[in-house]
């Protein structure tokens, strides 16, 4: 089963090796046929803690790395 890779923005980087990210949704609205966007946060383990706020990173799925980490930062994104 391949891993879920997410795009997001780096809302957070106050945490030792983690970096909290934003990851926005947008889609059709089935009956108001209107465009509705709906953002959820992630913890992600960020091993260099290289990543600082507003940047634009991938993030992959991973195995449990702490009560609220499940995801790691696979690369940043040019922007």
């Amino acid at each position: 089963m391949p891993k879920r890779v997410l795009q997001g923005v780096v809302v957070s980087d106050k945490n030792t090796k983690t970096v909290v990210v934003k990851v926005e949704q947008r889609f059709t609205h089935p009956l108001l046929k209107k465009t509705v966007r709906r953002s959820k946060k992630f913890h992600a383990h960020d091993e260099a803690d290289t990543h600082k706020v507003g940047d634009v990173v991938l993030i992959e799925e991973s195995r449990p790395i702490s009560k609220n980490k499940r995801w790691v930062v696979v690369e940043r994104k040019a922007q």
